[in-house]
């Protein structure tokens, strides 16, 4: 990995060069941002791969939606349509995306769920639609920086924290460790729950380094298994893990600690589940009886999908749902987001 870290580095310099340039063009307003008269929070990280945004996102769903009218704005990686598009019903995983209708099935009675490639074209379209919306909340966008947002998220995975990471193609960052500083809150995501106050103290050292803001540190919250697919079956101890994720290792593990996990299909980020692959699946659950299949929510809005509902109601399918979890000073970070809003609230009408 070194050896390859090396012969990658005079692209990964050229990458910087090139990132660089875009980010200074910007900073210095030669480059326009759009900026708009309601908050909009974005959630976003440095690297490529899992840092925990579908799930910020959904804290913050549930932190506002009482109080105010929510938009979600994704790309809608993965999706077989281009363009701008508000979820509706017939929407599924390949028109909207694998996350954006993970946010419809969960929220689409408090937040309207939308997706664009481009946010800046895209923001005043839901606008447009829904007068009523107050908050707009980016889904991975800290470097879509055509919109100028009120307050940014930046996440960073524990077990593969920015501070230590390269630039692509030699490591796995978008930009330069430096953009952190462009962050109003920095979220360690994916920590051991029983982290200790020295590691947090040493972690923040390390962020600090390139931003010196607010740092926090959160953890996964696993909930209890929820059958999807032959409500009649009982989850077995012996199981088959189904990942189609960025990063699977943190769930795998986790699973490990109360099943035996028997096989693993490692699918690919933001998978497109087929008819194959339940045909793949009922094959295993005649081989083996007393096995169960487990997956992640992101991955069972898309074996749940319409097209796939009459194939999988005889398999013992089940999924775990996650939450953020935060590990002292949740309620600063909830403070936080709280107050940008209603600052840029009192500022727009101010203005």
């Amino acid at each position: 990995m070194a050896l390859l870290r090396i012969l990658l580095f005079p692209f990964a310099v050229l990458y910087n060069v090139i990132t660089g340039l875009r980010n200074m063009l910007y900073d210095r307003g030669l480059k326009p941002s759009a900026e708009f008269d309601i908050p909009v929070i974005n959630v976003g990280n440095l690297t490529v791969g899992g840092t925990g945004k579908t799930p910020m996102i959904e804290h913050l769903i549930r932190l506002l939606r009482d109080e105010y009218k929510i938009a979600t704005l994704s790309r809608g990686y993965g999706r077989e349509t281009k363009g701008f598009r508000i979820a509706s019903d017939q929407d599924d995983a390949s028109t909207i995306g694998d996350e954006p209708i993970q946010f419809y099935k969960k929220f689409k009675d408090k937040v309207i769920v939308s997706v664009g490639e481009d946010r800046a074209f895209a923001i005043p379209n839901i606008l447009q639609e829904h007068e009523d919306t107050d908050v707009i909340l980016l889904d991975d966008a800290y470097q879509h920086r055509r919109v100028k947002a009120s307050f940014n998220v930046l996440l960073s995975d524990y077990n593969r924290p920015f501070y230590t990471d390269h630039l692509l193609p030699a490591g796995r960052l978008r930009e330069s460790r430096s953009n952190a500083a462009r962050a109003h809150a920095i979220v360690i995501t994916k920590c051991p729950s029983e982290i200790s106050d020295d590691e947090r103290m040493n972690i923040e050292q390390s962020v600090r380094a390139y931003a010196s803001k607010p740092v926090f540190f959160s953890t996964i919250h696993y909930g209890d298994t929820v059958a999807f697919g032959d409500p009649a079956r009982q989850l077995q101890a012996r199981v088959v893990l189904i990942t189609g994720i960025a990063n699977a290792e943190p769930f795998k593990k986790f699973i490990a600690s109360a099943y035996t996990i028997v096989r693993h299909l490692d699918f690919a980020d933001h998978h497109q589940y087929t008819p194959d692959d339940v045909k793949r699946l009922k094959a295993i659950a005649n081989e083996d009886s007393s096995v169960s299949f487990i997956t992640t929510e992101k991955d069972m809005v898309k074996l749940a999908d319409k097209k796939l509902a009459s194939e999988i109601k005889t398999l013992p399918l089940f999924y775990i749902p996650i939450e953020v979890k935060f590990l002292k000073s949740g309620q600063d970070f909830d403070a936080m987001i709280l107050n940008a809003v209603l600052n840029e609230q009192k500022t727009s009408q101010i203005i």
